[in-house]
Parts: structure tokens; C-alpha cells; sequence
């Protein structure tokens, strides 16, 4: 019998703001432990909550990116269980009455070609609701100890239909996820730090059966890459279990991705479990529509939609998009940049960002520079593109491609041009002016006479040309280069080429 997998997926994801999600304690990460704590987070007697609207604009912006319908009212229950990271002995979260409804995740399943972007579905979500965050448990040798320092910072917790077959569709809706949060400026889910979270729902049935097998949650997926390779190997431990008689039985367990074995933490707890019911402290929360519209305005343009946009009005390649998309500031750097430029030359800005500006972010620590310019820790990305940006305007870097794009100067002399600028500031101009990078004018008659006998030398390449293989033309430009000593047009020079070759 052949069966199919059904995966859903619940993903937490911790909103980005100053303070918590019902006091005004700071929020954060890597402080010291329990100190970004008060009586409302230790739930000291006599404390009541109040609310955070900073996290409800959140929440409802990301509903508004990701198509749901925001509840016209929505309430605040009590999930009741006993553990250490929670010093209430209760979660505040939302049961019957969301804030945000339906809605979906645009993926983008593997197989992309070069200038198209590949197959895409949507995901359905059954829900987005907003909760509070707990501790955390370090565990030693011999004790654990509790940090409450994460405890009560916003979370939202965004629940997928059943509606995933493979661990490469979770991959996916999870990377989408990410995208779309960091966009929007809801949070910088950061698996590391505990801001991206996600836990998977997996059963397996017959193909054609509609209706659901038994539900294994897998916990513990801390990247992404883990929660792909931990639904592949529940999916075959599944199968597994099946084809040798055995009976699934609906279970937390526990996923070790450095070992990619699992094992079983409980038996799975149901939603009487929690016995919920409505917090008698907090009112609930009405959301109209000029309050939807103020914070739509907000949205910004989705990473898929700016990537199709991409390609179609700037005619990028796909493998240059999908460079540039998944992170906003540097895709508006590109735009930035690729409006100044002559037409038809954004393809080159792509190439520049996407190679050169991108190697200099991931060498940025061997650049002193940094060091005395930033603030921030070296390691940020974010950080070192700031850098670069405040060095290399996009003014500067169009003022480059323009250069390299008219043949002013050779490519090899544009890549010392563009290191120069990234530590100087220097406009790439004064910097050809002053270290004489200029490409030498060419005399006409003397470049036609280095082409001729280019082609003259090269029957093999002549005869490829003209059976339409267009590349076969790069081997004439290098005998034409080291003749003009590698200061020659490179436009002249394919001009040159071009128009004898067709004559000949």
C-alpha cells in the first residue's frame, strides 16, 4: 500500500519590541540571567497585566502580509500546565477567539530555472494568535537552572492546516515565514536566539484517504535545516513502523539533529488538557478598520511579489533575485541602485551586489576599518552592508557600473576600483582619475588590424561562430587584449569583432 505524509506546522515567532507583551519590563536577549525580570513576569501576588499594543500592531500587521482575516473582536485565555519556565503556572494565549484568521504562506518548491522562478502553492493557515513567551531551562550536569528573562516577551504562534506532503514543502513555508517577518519588521527570527521556533505535526495515510492518521509532534527542530531532515526521518520512522505491523501512537517526541535519531518525551496532551478559559484581567480587544488600515499602509511590498517585479522590469535572473530577495536591505540596495544606472544595466548592479558586495560582508573582519567605524559586533551582517552603504552609496556604486558599461575602464581595473571605494568613500571617477585606470583610447585602425588577425589565427573558432555558437567569439578577445596590453575598449573590441566576423 502506498502512503503519503501530512505534515502541519506551528511556528513561533517572538515580535520585536522594547518591552514585554504585558508589562513594561524591557525585552532582549543575552543579558544577564533573570535580570530583565519584575513582580508582573515572576508573577508576584497582587500583579495584573496590562497590554503591550506594540505587540498587537505586530500581530496584525503579519496577519494583513499573510492574507488572514484580523478579528473584529478577540480575548485572552489561561493555558493552564505546571513547569518550571512558567512562574504563573499559566500561559497567557488566545483558544476560541484569534486575533488573526485563515489566511496563507506563498512557498516556492525546488526546480527554478534560470530567468523563470519555479512552481509555487499556497499554504493554508488555520490560525495566528498572540501569546506570551516562557523561560528558558539551562540544563548541567547535576541541576537545571530556570533564566525568566524570555518569559513574557511577545510571541505569535502561527498555525498551519495539514496541508504539507514533503520535508522540502516544510523547508520552504518555513524559510517564507522567516522572509516575510523580516520584511514586515516583525521580528528577526533568529533561530539562535530562540526567536524563530517551530514545532511539526506528522501522520502518515493511504494515497486517497482523506482522513488524518495518527498525529507525532516533533519538538526541538532549533533550524531549519533540522526541521527538514527531522520530518524526513519521522516520515520514514512512520512508514517504518507500519510496514513491519506495528501501530503509531499519537506522541510528543523529541528530535536530536545532531544525531538525526528521535525518541519519545510523552504521550500527546489534548486541549482539555490546558483547561482554558478566559483571563478575568484582560478585556478583550476590538480591532476596527481605520486601526487595519494604518497598519496595512505599513506593509510592505511581499518577497515573492518584489522578486517577480525584479525580474520582469529589470530583467535580473532568477539566480540573481534569489540572492537579493530574502534579505530587504540588501534588494533595496540593488533598486536603489539600479535606478540610476543606464538602461539595461541592472543585470550588471545584480552581479555587483550579488558577488563582489556579498564578498566583502562575509571578509568584513579583515577590514580595520570596521572595527573603529561600527559599533555593533563584527559579525553582523546587517552591520557590515551599513558599513558598505555608508561607503559605497548606491550613487556610487551606478557611477561604477556606468564606467565598466561604457568601456571607460576594463573590468579587472573596475574590481580595484570598487575595493578602493568600499574603504575609502572615494567616488569611483576620482578614483580611476587618480591611480590612472582609465582604459588607453584605442586607434580604430590599429584595433581593426588586432581583430583581423584574431580571426585570421583562429580558423576553428571562425567556424563555430558561424554555426551560431556565439561564445566561440571569446576566443579572439584574448590575443586582441595582450596585443593592446590589456587596455583596450572591451565594447570597441566585440563591436570590432561583431562586424567583421559578419562580413567574413
Amino acid at each position: 500500500m502506498n502512503y503519503e505524509a501530512v505534515i502541519g506546522l506551528e511556528v513561533h515567532v517572538q515580535i520585536k519590541t522594547h518591552s514585554k507583551v504585558f508589562t513594561r519590563v524591557g525585552a532582549g536577549y543575552g543579558h544577564e540571567p533573570n535580570t530583565l525580570t519584575d513582580p508582573v513576569v515572576l508573577a508576584l501576588p497582587g500583579t495584573l497585566p496590562v497590554m503591550n499594543k506594540a505587540a498587537l500592531d505586530a500581530i496584525i500587521k503579519a496577519g494583513l502580509l499573510l492574507g488572514c482575516e484580523i478579528a473584529p473582536v478577540c480575548k485572552w485565555d489561561r493555558k493552564q500546565y505546571f513547569y518550571p519556565d512558567s512562574p504563573k503556572n499559566y500561559q497567557i494565549s488566545q483558544y476560541d477567539q484569534p486575533i488573526c484568521i485563515g489566511g496563507s504562506v506563498e512557498i516556492e518548491l525546488p526546480g527554478s530555472a534560470r530567468n523563470v522562478m519555479g512552481e509555487h502553492k499556497k499554504i493554508p493557515l488555520t490560525r495566528i494568535h498572540l501569546e506570551e513567551d516562557v523561560g528558558k531551562l539551562n540544563h548541567h550536569v547535576t541541576d537545571s537552572l530556570v533564566d525568566y528573562n524570555r518569559a513574557g516577551t511577545p510571541l505569535m504562534e502561527i498555525v498551519s492546516d495539514p496541508a504539507m506532503h514533503t520535508a522540502e514543502e516544510a523547508f520552504a513555508y518555513l524559510t517564507s515565514i522567516r522572509n516575510t517577518m523580516i520584511y514586515g519588521g516583525i521580528s528577526d527570527c533568529d533561530m539562535e536566539k530562540g526567536q524563530l521556533r517551530c514545532d511539526a505535526n506528522i501522520s502518515i495515510r493511504p494515497v486517497g484517504e482523506t482522513k488524518l492518521g495518527t498525529k507525532v509532534e516533533l519538538k526541538n527542530l532549533n533550524s531549519i535545516s533540522f526541521v527538514r531532515d527531522g520530518i524526513a526521518h519521522e516520515i520514514k520512522r512512520q512508514l517504518a513502523v507500519v510496514a513491519a505491523g506495528g501501530k503509531l501512537i499519537q506522541e510528543t517526541r523529541d528530535y536530536d539533529g545532531q544525531t538525526g535519531t528521535s525518541q519519545s518525551l510523552r504521550s500527546k496532551e489534548m486541549a482539555h488538557d490546558y483547561r482554558y478559559f478566559p483571563d478575568p484581567d484582560l478585556m478583550p480587544v476590538q480591532v476596527d478598520a481605520a486601526w487595519k488600515d494604518t497598519l496595512r499602509a505599513e506593509c510592505p511590498e511581499l518577497p515573492f511579489d518584489k522578486q517577480r517585479r525584479f525580474l520582469t522590469d529589470y530583467q535580473v535572473p532568477y539566480t540573481i533575485t534569489s540572492v537579493l530577495i530574502p534579505d530587504r536591505e540588501l534588494s533595496d540596495f540593488f533598486e536603489a541602485t539600479a535606478k540610476l544606472v543606464g538602461p539595461g544595466h541592472a543585470q550588471a548592479v545584480g552581479n555587483w551586489i550579488a558577488n563582489d558586495v556579498l564578498r566583502i560582508m562575509a571578509n568584513h573582519k579583515s577590514w580595520p576599518a570596521f572595527e573603529a567605524a561600527l559599533s555593533l559586533p563584527l559579525s553582523a551582517k546587517g552591520a557590515a552592508l551599513e558599513f558598505i552603504r555608508a561607503k559605497l552609496p548606491p550613487k556610487h556604486l551606478a557611477e561604477l557600473v556606468n564606467l565598466v558599461e561604457s568601456g571607460s575602464i576594463l573590468l579587472t581595473a573596475a574590481r580595484e576600483v570598487f575595493s578602493e571605494a568600499c574603504y575609502s568613500g572615494e567616488a569611483p571617477a576620482a578614483i580611476v582619475a587618480r591611480l590612472g585606470l582609465a582604459a588607453a583610447p584605442t586607434d580604430s585602425a590599429e584595433l581593426e588590424t588586432w581583430c583581423r588577425d584574431s580571426i585570421a589565427a583562429n580558423p576553428k573558432a571562425l567556424a563555430e561562430f558561424k554555426t551560431g555558437k556565439d561564445s566561440a567569439i571569446n576566443a579572439f578577445k584574448g590575443p586582441i587584449m595582450k596585443a593592446a596590453k590589456g587596455k583596450a575598449n572591451p565594447k570597441l573590441v566585440d563591436e570590432t569583432l561583431r562586424r567583421l566576423l559578419a562580413a567574413s
